[in-house]
């Protein structure tokens, strides 16, 4: 309590009993796989795919990783953190040596790797009767040609920022800024950009420990350790570097494994992988049920391979479909909801699949928890399957797996404040006031089963379960009970024939 010592009037802020809970982001990817360039092993954020071309580069031939963020983000991804691997080569685990940068002004700008030699940048006024002073021309030489020209400003607030325009924009270079404060326009000036060594391309036999990775240095699959927003986990040249012979099937199942186990130890997060490619139907039920006999509720798995169009080949390419699969999954979240099962939505940028699965070879996939992608004259191409790998069937639904992470991870994150108070029966009380709010709002949207909240959840956190046993032990005990609402998987119309006869009643 305050001491007053003099007469006045006096102000306090007063906490009120409510500490509202916050739900948690549900559509954050991890992404394991490999690219053009770019920092090994090390987990980055992405936010959009121009910001991963910046990073990692574009489309490149056998790397199916810029397809799967590419499709992320086209089907409704909005952040990922990307782990690049296939660096095992002697000396692949560290980019070439790049030259330094050149200054331009408050700039650093340099040439992309592999853009080519003679490359230059000039600063020159921009076009019309006196420009704004944040004005400038950008003009990009290769071989005293020009080969790029850019209308650019120094303000970062406007669409022809040139660091932005540069970034979305050129083909031969990149530039950033050197400090954080008010950039100045470059003076008019050519400065001569020494040449960026090409990555290496070649990727050895791929390792099964180069995806585990170390937690405690960061790497791989353990990088990811300590990102808590993570909620999938995708490795899409997984099956590639198998198609390409630089891992075989025991690779590929102790990788998957190691998904599967990661996903299950963080208790947050959900494994999408990949089926083989060039299966059918039938073999594709051997391979699950003899090599990849996985049984678990935090793994889904999702086939045939899809087609896109490949920019880099200039055609069509077959591609995992598990990439584009965890963008919907983020469409879904933010249109419906984590509790609507990811399933009948259409993938944006497929235009084909590698194996078109009739109705009856689903019937044999789908029992066994194989996700079947599939086309619909006049629908699309949509992911016709939301079950898990699970043989239990309380967790049969990707929905409700992915429906608690939310749940867990939300009521844990917002009852932190918990922690060394009072034992007692005010804490219990607020505790459940808290969670009990949460939840009513999780059922107003649907994704509680029942018709009233009493139906749909309880929340029990008083003296019967927490004795004086557990209080000396400095424990909280809360019981939580909800009734997830499942996919209408199996929709059936019972359809009869009747007369419409009527009878007559004399009088």
């Amino acid at each position: 309590m305050p001491q007053y010592l003099s007469p006045g009037v006096y102000v306090e802020e007063v906490q009120s009993g409510a500490r509202p809970i916050e739900g948690v982001g549900t559509a954050v990817a991890a992404f394991v796989g490999f690219a053009e360039r770019g920092p090994f092993h090390r987990p980055t954020l992405v936010t959009n795919w121009n910001q991963y071309v910046q990073l990692f580069g574009g489309f490149t031939e056998d790397a199916y990783l810029p397809h799967a963020m590419y499709g992320f983000f086209a089907n409704g991804g909005g952040a990922a953190y990307v782990v690049r691997v296939g660096g095992a080569q002697a000396g692949a685990d560290a980019e070439p040596v790049a030259p330094a940068p050149a200054e331009l002004g408050g700039l650093d700008v340099a040439a992309l790797p592999g853009a080519g030699s003679d490359i230059s940048v000039e600063v020159a006024d921009a076009d019309g009767e006196n420009p704004p002073e944040d004005r400038f021309k950008l003009v990009v030489k290769q071989g005293g040609k020009v080969v790029e020209t850019y209308d650019v400003s120094t303000k970062k607030n406007v669409k022809n920022y040139v660091v932005t325009q540069v970034s979305e924009r050129s083909k031969l270079i990149r530039m950033t800024e050197r400090s954080s404060g008010t950039l100045a326009r470059p003076d008019k000036q050519q400065v001569a950009l020494p040449d960026t060594p090409a990555p290496s391309k070649a990727v050895a036999r791929l390792d099964a420990q180069e995806y585990l990775g170390d937690p405690d240095a960061r790497t791989g699959m353990g990088g990811l350790e300590s990102i808590d927003e993570v909620t999938m986990v995708v490795a899409p040249d997984l099956m590639g570097a198998y198609k390409r012979g630089l891992i075989d099937l025991e690779g590929v199942k102790t990788v998957q494994l190691a998904m599967i186990a990661h996903c299950e130890q963080m208790g947050d997060r959900v494994a999408l992988l990949d089926a083989p490619p060039g299966l059918n139907a039938q073999k594709v039920r051997a391979w699950r049920m003899d090599e990849a006999n996985y049984d678990s509720k935090y793994a889904v798995l999702y086939y045939p391979w899809i087609k896109v169009f490949d920019p880099a080949g200039g055609r069509n390419t077959l591609v995992p479909p598990a990439g584009h699969i965890a963008g919907v999954w983020s469409r879904n979240d933010n249109e419906r909801g984590v509790h609507k099962a990811p399933a009948n939505e259409v993938i944006r940028g497929a235009v084909d699949l590698e194996i078109n699965v009739s109705k009856s070879e689903q019937d044999l996939l789908n029992p066994i928890g194989v996700n079947c992608v599939r086309s619909f004259p006049g629908r699309g191409i949509r992911v016709w399957g939301a079950r898990t790998l699970s043989s239990d069937p309380a967790w049969r639904y990707l929905n409700v797996r992915r429906l608690f992470n939310y749940l867990e991870e939300s009521i844990l994150l917002g009852t932190q404040w918990v922690v060394f108070e009072p034992n007692d029966d005010r804490l219990w009380a607020s505790i459940r006031r808290n969670i009990t709010g949460f939840l009513t709002e999780q059922w107003r949207r649907g994704a509680l089963f029942g018709r009233t909240p009493a139906e749909a959840f309880y929340v029990k956190c008083d003296r019967e379960n927490n004795p004086q046993e557990s209080i000396d032990l400095g424990q909280v005990v809360c019981e939580i009970g909800v009734a997830p609402v499942k996919p209408a998987e199996f929709v059936i119309f019972q359809l009869s024939q009747f007369s419409d006869s009527t009878s007559l009643v004399s009088e």
